[in-house]
């Protein structure tokens, strides 16, 4: 099974999160997610984040911290989730490579369709940590 590594960022701005549906032609399509992408060779997980929102959403951002590291295994591959705390600072947010995104407050999160790997960070998130 391939092991593969992946960010995820934790955006928040006025109380509130950015998510990200994936779109209908992809591994786990249309289910939402914090928003990010597979680390590349010779890349920080920072230079990562920063690349990904900017390729995704148009966004510029400031990655603050790591909040969790997940590891999931799903039936084709494993993956390594590093999610961080991000500061939004700036853009206008459009679907550049996401099919839809949204600002949630942190107690709605779990009234979205969530990727697997995604589901802890949720639980984490609503429970204030």
């Amino acid at each position: 099974m391939q092991s593969v590594i992946v960010t995820a960022a934790i955006i928040k701005h006025n109380d509130k999160i950015l998510i990200a549906q994936r779109k209908e032609n992809v591994n786990q399509a249309l289910k939402w997610e914090f928003p990010g992408g597979k680390l590349e060779p010779g890349e920080s997980p920072e230079q990562c984040l920063i690349r990904e929102i900017r390729e995704e959403l148009g966004l510029n951002i400031e990655v603050m911290k790591i909040f969790d590291v997940i590891s999931h295994s799903y039936e084709d591959r494993h993956i390594i989730l590093l999610c961080y705390l991000c500061r939004f600072t700036g853009g206008s947010a459009q679907t550049l490579d996401c099919r839809d995104f949204r600002w949630v407050e942190p107690s709605k999160l779990h009234s979205y369709d969530f990727a697997e790997a995604d589901w802890p960070i949720v639980s984490s998130l609503q429970k204030g940590k």
